[in-house]
């Protein structure tokens, strides 16, 4: 017999089965249609005097038919976004386990400083006179990143991750033509277990790249780059630690190598989490480094809302960091916005920067301290490592039951012959009330999973997590399919054909056409 979520139930398992109900509600965890389904498009949640007569200035550009937008009043349109607000998963609801992504706990002292006025209402076209505070905590900000990564400079402007990237591989290219190498140096060193960014923003800046192998251990080996680095090789892109969970060892040697031949060292920051206070970049030999302050300091990125990337430069690179910056002159802070008569690569994007992501990350920064910060990163390391101790008698890990950085990295292994994948036992997790781990990355590991638990867990809620998995794990190493095959059978929608959905996308919504009796 099967429930009405086709789950498979036993005779008087009532844990397991429930009756229909006329709504399609179940308690209150509420269905909820389309808007386009809710509203009507030819009313409105607003009344509107119909306005006089007047000449459009629009000319071609008058829309000609009806918008098609439905109708809602503001009950409706509230109840519908607050209902699927209720469906999604949220670092504010749960563990976030995900890989290489840091979703961490947002402190609401970050939210309250964003929101004040002084920080909130103002423009970006505003003279400078009128934002000299804003500008000074964009200053005081700067200094705070440059110290925790012992760097010359700092590029604010940035939106996010990779707009970082690109920003630090331009100054590289700037670099490389002050020299005048442009035409000879064409490559890019991009390790296997790259994130998929460091390659795309490698090539759409106009270099070539060259993909750098992994060793057994998963780390990349200094041989590997000796033997690809020569007069065409610009620069290495690099995650450290890398998307493997562990800590690139070998990055002083390699970045010699890069330095002795003629590159430069651009290190993806993304997993600065785990080693702020315990590690400054810069001592490693590293010449560009993007910053997530979304992912480090605190707002958990997601769902569109704004990143924020800035980029450290070492002494090679500053002089070509792109304007706008803000410079001290006196008492008083400027927005230096004309990049004529200086070596700097010209402008990335209108203004500068996330303001609101950047007070996030100082009110972050200033309540915790240095030594608050060291500590964050260590008990990031810290929960990891008790997640990879208490599942490595069941799970497997690929290169060996070692200590891990701030993630860490299971495979498939373990699975074989049970007939469940890696996709199965992180759909079965949705039924247990968590967020998958990332799942069949990095693409070096087959099978992966990768979990992150940031510091932001308590010692209970790892210890839920890991014994949910480890129950989930016993499951299927017993060849308990029918609890993964099916998976997720509790949630609000059940499991797509994620082939079939890729292969052939519905992008358009179209009502339903009555069937004909």
């Amino acid at each position: 017999m099967l429930n009405r979520q086709g789950r498979p139930t036993e005779a008087g398992d009532a844990s397991l089965s429930w009756h229909d109900t006329f709504t399609g509600n179940r308690g209150l965890q509420l269905e909820e249609a389309l808007i386009f389904e809710t509203g009507r498009i030819d009313v409105t949640g607003v009344d509107l005097d119909e306005p006089e007569a007047f000449a459009p200035r629009l000319g071609a550009l008058m829309r000609e038919e009806e918008i098609g937008l439905p109708g809602l009043s503001e009950p409706e349109a509230m109840r519908h976004y607050v209902r699927l607000s209720q469906k999604n998963y949220a670092i504010d609801s749960g563990l976030y386990p995900l890989g290489s992504c840091t979703m961490k706990h947002n402190p609401r002292l970050n939210e309250a400083m964003a929101r004040l006025p002084g920080f909130a209402d103002i423009h970006p076209l505003q003279p400078p006179s009128t934002v000299q505070g804003a500008l000074a905590l964009i200053e005081e900000l700067s200094g705070w990143l440059m110290a925790l990564t012992n760097m010359d400079a700092v590029a604010m402007s940035p939106k996010a991750g990779a707009h970082g990237e690109y920003c630090g591989m331009a100054a590289i290219k700037a670099a490389i033509a002050a020299k005048g190498e442009a035409a000879t140096r064409r490559f890019v060193l991009v390790p296997e277990s790259a994130h998929g960014t460091n390659p795309a923003t490698a090539a759409a800046i106009g270099f070539e790249v060259k993909s750098v192998p992994a060793g057994a251990d998963g780390k990349v080996h200094p041989d590997a780059v000796r033997a690809l680095m020569g007069p065409d090789v610009a620069a290495i892109m690099l995650t450290n630690p890398n998307t493997c969970g562990l800590f690139e060892t070998e990055i002083v040697e390699i970045a010699q190598i890069l330095h002795e031949g003629g590159g430069y060292f651009y290190c993806d920051g993304a997993n600065f989490n785990a080693i702020v206070g315990k590690v400054r970049p810069g001592d490693l030999g590293i010449d560009a480094m993007h910053i997530n302050l979304h992912k480090t300091f605190s707002t958990p990125h997601g769902g569109g809302g704004p990143g924020s990337g800035p980029v450290v430069l070492s002494s090679r690179l500053s002089p070509f960091a792109p304007v706008p910056f803000v410079r001290r002159n006196g008492e008083t802070l400027q927005m230096v916005e004309d990049a004529a008569g200086t070596q700097a690569l010209g402008r990335l994007t209108a203004f500068h920067g996330q303001m609101g992501m950047f007070v996030r990350a100082l009110s972050y920064i200033l309540s915790h301290g240095g030594d608050g910060l060291k500590q964050a990163s260590e008990d990031a390391v810290l929960n990891a490592n008790y997640v990879r101790a208490c599942l490595a008698d069941l799970m497997s890990l690929p290169f060996g039951n070692r200590p891990c950085m701030h993630e860490v990295l299971f495979d498939d292994t373990w699975l074989k012959d049970t007939g469940i994948t890696t996709l199965d036992f992180a759909k079965a997790m949705i039924d247990e009330g968590y967020h998958p781990m990332t799942m069949y990355f990095p693409l070096v590991v087959h099978g992966a999973m990768l979990i992150e638990p940031t510091e932001s867990e308590s010692r209970a809620s790892l210890d839920l997590f890991i014994m949910t998995l480890r129950d989930l794990a016993f499951s299927a190493l017993r060849g308990e399919k029918e609890r993964f095959s099916g998976a997720p059978y509790l949630a609000p929608r059940r499991r797509l054909d994620e082939t079939k959905a890729a292969r052939s996308p519905v992008l358009r919504w179209t009502p339903l056409q009555p069937v004909a009796e």
